[in-house]
């Protein structure tokens, strides 16, 4: 059967199993040894440290130190050393006189006294063995964090190529090609201008496909401007069959999102949604952001799909994305309302 103890609590035990043996055995080995006082010193070692490690572990992962970057890991380590060195002190001498009292006949050390006598060898050997736990705690979460970001760094850049994959098969579909392209050939008879335009357009889509080296974070005004000549593409073909509209800021133009997020909206409005309309419908992305949170929302009359095996995996890799860059900070949601529209919407934290 598989082990039921974790990593942690084995090194717990088995590292300060180990320092109470050692002191056990040093203790043996003077004169007037009693075996009862050792074993219980045993004992008490093994539980009242774990105690106070224990504690500092459960405060710090309540705090997130497991994330902070290493300055400031280092700092904070500064300030809890004394602290855990203290309470090293505090229980080590509470214990070794409370079981003095109890085995050694005849004691009659006050307290104060005793605690002038022992505190200064029991402090320094407190700041000794609480710097050791805590730099061999830390620098294990540490490399834990290191690990899991490589990994996820390295899934967030898979994530992103098969968005681009995804992005680059749709835009070079031959029933994407075919149609902008019969789009194009129909108005060079009846407008040069827009027949130009529409060239112009899709070059550039291909160019940002084929050759542009696109980062996996990018600007709200790039990845507007990269959806907007998809849609005005599309608007080509569709006619008077589609609309849109964009309502955002300008302050919000340098802040930062995963690459092709809008375009993904806006390809699944139209492919789910405006396309299988008779009559087309209207797409509207609106960004706007408040304390916490920037918002992006795109709408669209239809249907959702409720069959995700049939959606692609546009929707399902920029989930993905966005739980491997925010860590979960992020959301997305895919929802109707009243209104007849369908939202699709994605909040970013802002710090």
């Amino acid at each position: 059967m598989k082990s039921s103890i974790s990593f942690y609590w084995k090194c717990q035990l088995i590292g300060w199993s180990a320092a109470s043996m050692y002191w056990f055995v040093q203790g043996s080995a003077g004169g007037g040894f009693s075996w009862s006082a050792g074993l219980l010193h045993f004992l008490a070692d093994i539980i009242l440290y774990i105690l106070i490690t224990h504690l500092y572990r459960a405060f710090a992962r309540n705090n997130n130190w497991q994330n902070s970057t290493l300055n400031l890991l280092i700092k904070r380590f500064m300030l809890a050393l004394p602290i855990m060195a203290i309470a090293y002190t505090g229980v080590t001498v509470i214990k070794i006189y409370l079981i003095r009292l109890i085995f050694v006949q005849g004691t009659t050390i006050e307290i104060l006294e005793f605690i002038r006598q022992n505190l200064p060898g029991i402090l320094m050997a407190g700041f000794r063995l609480m710097a050791i736990w805590m730099l061999a705690y830390h620098l294990y979460q540490y490399s834990r964090r290191e690990l899991r970001l490589v990994k996820e760094n390295a899934a967030l850049q898979l994530g992103y190529r098969e968005a681009q994959l995804e992005k680059l098969s749709a835009q070079l579909n031959p029933h994407f090609l075919f149609n902008s392209l019969n789009t194009i050939k129909s108005l060079i008879s009846t407008d040069t201008k827009l027949a130009k335009r529409g060239i112009d357009l899709l070059s550039e889509l291909l160019r940002s496909s084929l050759y542009r080296q696109v980062s996996p974070i990018n600007s709200v005004a790039k990845e507007l401007d990269l959806a907007k000549d998809y849609l005005e593409l599309e608007k080509m073909r569709m006619e008077e069959r589609l609309t849109f509209s964009l309502k955002t800021e300008q302050s919000l133009d340098n802040l930062t999102i995963p690459g092709l997020s809008i375009q993904t909206l806006v390809e699944n409005a139209i492919k789910h949604g405006v396309s299988k309309l008779k009559d087309g419908g209207h797409i509207a992305i609106t960004i706007s952001c408040d304390t916490c949170f920037l918002e992006i929302m795109v709408s669209n009359p239809g249907v959702i799909n409720e069959d995700l095996n049939r959606t692609g995996i546009g929707l399902k890799n920029l989930k993905e994305r966005l739980q491997l860059t925010y860590h979960g900070r992020a959301s997305f949601e895919l929802f109707k309302k009243e209104d007849e529209l369908v939202y699709s919407v994605i909040r970013i934290p802002l710090s």
